[in-house]
């Protein structure tokens, strides 16, 4: 398990966390600054809505499932994107997310008002996410204090899961210990 928060780990929501918004969430830090708050989005959240329906011209570059992802519940009619690239090139139209990991090296924004034609080829993944998770400073903090959040490391392939509805067990299973045990909870807990 991570020893602290940082950029490009995951939070895993735990059992106890019953907000709708992130119950069984695997939420990837996009940025994080001890005074001014945290910033991420959620991976395992697929909607019913396309890519085509509301960004058409980038649905060529979504790896699939080729829908929006909810990225949480702060300022859900914007839209975010993350992209992979497959060398250390740095394409116009993607930002580098600033994390010293090597699963998440090659890992960046998209700016959307680019023109797609300028990551074409360039991109190796990207999905879209409508809206983030956000946190002030120390709010995070006091959510893992309570029991609300496992802070674990992400792996490279867990921003374009195949699978995202398994995302949250996948994580689990793979951490040492005990934590991967929790994997194995059910969906409601007094059914056990």
């Amino acid at each position: 398990m991570a020893e602290a928060i940082y950029v490009g780990g995951l939070l895993v929501a735990t059992p106890l966390l019953d907000d709708p918004n992130f119950r069984r969430s695997v939420v990837l830090v996009l940025e994080h600054d001890s005074e001014g708050g945290t910033l991420g989005v959620v991976l395992n959240r697929p909607s019913e809505i396309s890519v085509t329906q509301v960004l058409p011209v980038w649905d060529p570059l979504v790896t699939g499932p080729s829908v929006l992802f909810q990225g949480g519940p702060v300022q859900t009619d914007s839209a975010l994107a993350l992209a992979a690239v497959p060398s250390g090139e740095e394409p116009l139209g993607w930002r580098r997310l600033h994390a010293g990991t090597p699963a998440v090296s090659r890992l960046g924004t998209v700016d959307l008002d680019a023109p797609p034609e300028i990551l074409q080829g360039e991109i190796s993944q990207m999905r879209i996410f409508a809206g983030y998770a956000g946190w002030t400073a120390g709010q995070l903090e006091s959510e893992i204090a309570e029991g609300a959040w496992y802070v674990v490391d992400s792996e490279a392939g867990d921003t374009f899961h195949a699978d995202p509805g398994a995302l949250w067990r996948h994580v689990l299973r793979r951490q040492r210990g005990e934590l991967a045990f929790v994997a194995n909870c059910p969906d409601d807990p007094t059914m056990n």
